[in-house]
């Protein structure tokens, strides 16, 4: 048997690289019992790779093509049109022809066929790479055949595969192309079936389209096509569109498009039987591959043919459960502020911290609150958590209205994943407001940060695991998880409702709390962002220094200072602000993720831009200006309460509420910062033990430890082994999620329910969200996605998806701020309301609606942002 052409019934699962994704698809579809496929052969990828080796024009174009890079869209349309022109005038082989002649003469030469292109890097499980090659119908006889083969290996050097090859770092010249020749049926109707739903990921709904002709019309967008939704073996929704052409075989080869009879356009293209009969074909597929589908079939003669099935890729992973009972997951990053993927020892390490039920999906965390939503206490407190975040609440208001998880009759037991480090909200609010339990409690936490420095140092090999996991059960979470630390934010928070609430009611004003939180004591995050404010004012002096800090690259700049005057000064500041920072970064719950202490450098951009923006003592004023506006503002409201009847006593209940806030909301930065800056005096004594697997051979770099679980860790160092294989198969998994947006919500069925702001009267074109800062501002908007590209300006507004504490030196430049992600509680909430800038969070795909450059209202009362 020629290798050189493969029919589909010859194929095996191993020849990804001879056939393609199309190419092997089609060979396992061919072997299910009770599918009809029509028949056909692959010219493998050896034809292709013979026909062009020896092209030196071709090797010589294709060396080009490699230095470009997706953005040189001029150069790279010139250089793929000479190859395709190149690859167009190429002799087939010889052998080929003769191959592909005996397959023709089988199947006969007469019929007409379909000649598609399947590329080695097509329709695999994490990249489709959907539509970036040719196919064509209804090709009659040998020499055109062969024509169509040439066309289709100069596809893969279109404008658009070669960008998309580009951006998805596929090496040019490491993907082949596979030409599948196929028995052309012409159908009354066809279409494409997805196996879940495209629109809400909804793995037990089953979606199809439909038009009349041939599918190129759906796929080409030139019909719209009927829509069926099919679950549980019942047709749940119908859209029938008008379908005014279709496109149909001609005789004698090619394809027309023709009108569709006035009293047909509208009728339904599938009877149901026929939806129901070709939705159990799709579910066949899907259990024999094991993962969904998107199929695409034809009906010729009321018999369904299917063409094509390749993996839909851009579902979100569902976390596993063990049982086959209704499940809901809600997104801890989400609520951490930190929605990126996470690495093996990230997750395993923020797994072992915390007290909620937590699964792994898509390198993510979600907490199963499948038992609260079963008990009527439980499901209280969810909707309690709601208040802080309206996208949360509507999700779990439509979760509870479809009654997705059955209510518990009795209300005795209580839900396993009940948080009972916090304390009930009454009592919460009754706590003295004595500031010195603030100062105890960092005391306390810090003595203990120390002692752990201590002990670990003494630590090594297959005990310092041990210790590790001691010190997480004993001594984080004992912190983490104070019942006296949780009262202490919480009451206020509370407090803070409580204002809110009341000055609205009894003074008509709307976010009272906002202006009153501002320069509170004892925030280790905002003093985080002033501190770089005094760091700037050590080296403005210093213009040497200022102009090679402009220019430096690597990591290695601290000690080059030295040769500079003012660089002794500058390097002390840098290295005492890390001293008490330097265990933050982006994304710090992932305990993997650089330290701005491991890459000093980090923090440059933020210096030079303070220096740029600011005068000496900036950080003094600010907080000083911060202080004043929230002392003026409660003697304010004191004043006006006074005046109502029953005032004073109302008077004195909102003094004492303001007072908890004023003391005790900084605290609520703590806990985490904490908890950071654990994590790193654990992941500098992990780091060592990576660095002897280095040096014995058991790993290339300290880094692969990070695409290890924990334990997986420990029995590496325990064993000195480990199966390399694993690290390679983890860090392409990291890849593909990276790629992912992780929904708020996702229920057991893989359906992403996705929150809606309910509101009236909003002005047309405004974008909705989270009101979560008060006051108006006009400006700037910069749209920032990473720390290093933030150049900033006195008077911007920021727009990013989320902001961690590590944000925060960036908000002493900024007049604004807009995320996609953030409840009324979340970290950029607290430090905007403390830094009084106005902020709307929860703002679905700002960073796609919000151009960079363009100027925004924010309105952070009211919580949206116009476009000016």
């Amino acid at each position: 048997m020629s290798s050189l052409v493969l029919g589909f019934q010859e194929m095996e699962q191993t020849q990804q690289l001879l056939v393609g994704g199309k190419g092997l698809n089609l060979g396992e579809l061919s072997k299910i019992q009770g599918i009809q496929v029509p028949e056909g052969f692959c010219v493998t990828t050896e034809g292709y790779q013979k026909a062009i080796e020896q092209n030196e024009t071709f090797q010589a174009l294709l060396q080009q093509l490699t230095m470009l890079k997706a953005e040189e869209r001029d150069q790279i349309a010139e250089i793929s049109s000479k190859i395709r022109q190149t690859v167009m005038e190429v002799e087939i082989p010889s052998d080929v022809v003769k191959a592909v002649t005996h397959y023709l003469s089988r199947f006969g030469e007469e019929h007409a066929y379909a000649v598609r292109s399947s590329a080695t890097a097509e329709d695999l499980p994490h990249a489709s790479f959907a539509g970036q090659q040719d196919t064509y119908l209804n090709i009659i006889g040998v020499d055109a055949i062969l024509q169509h083969i040439s066309k289709c290996w100069a596809s893969l050097f279109t404008d658009r595969a070669v960008i998309y090859r580009m951006q998805n770092e596929f090496d040019h010249s490491q993907v082949y192309l596979s030409v599948i020749v196929q028995r052309m049926v012409f159908p009354q109707a066809s279409g494409i079936m997805f196996t879940a739903d495209p629109m809400t990921s909804n793995r037990k709904l089953l979606s199809i389209d439909a038009g009349f002709g041939l599918g190129e019309a759906l796929v080409s967008g030139l019909v719209s096509a009927d829509g069926y939704k099919v679950q549980d073996g019942q047709i749940v929704e119908k859209r029938i569109a008008a379908k005014k052409l279709a496109i149909y075989g001609r005789k004698e080869g090619g394809t027309e498009t023709k009108q569709i009879d006035p009293e047909q356009q509208n009728t339904q293209t599938l009877t149901d039987q026929q939806i129901l009969q070709l939705a159990d074909i799709g579910r066949q597929i899907e259990a024999y591959f094991g993962q969904p589908q998107d199929i695409e079939w034809c009906l010729a003669e009321d018999t369904f043919y299917i063409v094509q099935s390749r993996p839909i890729t851009t579902l979100y992973p569902i976390p596993e459960a063990n049982d086959q009972e209704n499940h809901v997951y809600l997104s801890v990053g989400h609520q951490q502020m930190m929605t990126d993927a996470m690495k093996p020892l990230g997750l395993s390490f923020f797994l072992s911290t915390t007290l909620a039920p937590m699964h792994t999906a898509g390198g993510r965390l979600f907490v199963d609150i499948t038992s609260r939503l079963a008990s009527p206490a439980g499901r209280e407190a969810l909707l309690n958590m709601g208040q802080f975040d309206p996208l949360f609440e509507d999700a779990l208001m439509t979760i509870i209205e479809r009654d997705f998880i059955k209510l518990l009759p009795n209300d005795e037991k209580e839900p396993a994943n009940s948080n009972k480090a916090m304390p009930p909200a009454g009592a919460r609010t009754q706590i003295d407001s004595d500031p010195a339990i603030v100062s105890d409690l960092i005391k306390r936490n810090q003595a203990s940060i120390e002692e752990l420095k201590q002990n670990i140092q003494t630590k090594s090999g297959a005990d310092l695991f041990d210790f590790i996991v001691d010190d997480i059960q004993q001594q984080l979470k004992k912190i983490l998880f104070d019942p006296q630390s949780s009262a202490v934010f919480m009451a206020a928070m509370d407090a803070s409702a409580w204002i809110n609430e009341n000055m609205n009611k009894w003074l008509g004003e709307k976010n009272a709390a906002d202006t009153l939180s501002q320069s509170v004591p004892n925030n280790i995050t905002s003093e985080m962002g002033l501190a770089l404010l005094d760091v700037a004012d050590v080296i403005r002096p210093y213009p040497e220094v200022i102009e090679y800090l402009q220019h430096v690259q690597g990591d290695s700049f601290l000690d080059e200072l030295l040769k500079l005057t003012g660089g002794q000064e500058t390097r002390d500041a840098i290295y005492a602000y890390l001293d008490k920072y330097g265990m933050r970064c982006a994304g710090e719950i992932d305990i993997t993720r650089t330290r701005w202490s491991e890459k000093p450098i980090t923090l440059v951009p933020m210096i030079l831009g303070n220096i740029k923006n600011f005068t000496p003592n900036a950080s003094q004023r600010k907080f000083e200006q911060g202080r004043q506006e929230a002392l003026n503002k409660e003697q304010e409201i004191l004043e006006r309460l006074k005046q109502l009847p029953d005032g004073e006593q109302k008077a004195a209940e909102t003094k004492r509420m303001i007072d908890l806030v004023r003391n005790f909301i900084g605290y609520r930065e703590y806990p985490k910062y904490g908890m950071v800056n654990r994590y790193f005096v654990y992941k500098q004594a992990l780091l060592k033990e990576a660095q002897q697997l280095v040096q014995a051979g058991v790993i290339h770099e300290q880094e692969d430890v990070y695409y290890l679980t924990f334990a997986e860790f420990h029995e590496v160092v325990r064993s000195n082994k480990l199966d390399y294989q694993l690290i390679s198969q983890r860090k392409d998994e990291y890849k593909r999620y990276e790629k992912l947006t992780p929904p708020r919500m996702l229920t057991s069925d893989g359906e992403i329910i996705s929150g809606k702001y309910k509101r009236e009267n909003l002005p047309d074109g405004a974008i909705a969200g989270l009101a979560v800062s008060s006051g108006m501002i006009e400006g700037r908007a910069r749209v920032i996605l990473d720390m290093k590209d933030a150049d900033l300006e006195d008077g911007d507004i920021l727009v990013t998806s989320f902001t961690d504490p590590s944000w925060t030196p960036l908000f002493v430049s900024i007049k604004g701020l807009v995320t996609e992600v953030g409840g009324l509680m979340t970290h950029g909430a607290v430090i905007a309301r403390e830094y009084g800038l106005p902020a709307v969070v929860g703002v679905e795909n700002a960073t796609k609606l919000i151009r960079d450059g363009q100027r925004i209202r924010v309105h952070g009362t009211e919580g949206y942002i116009e476009i000016l």
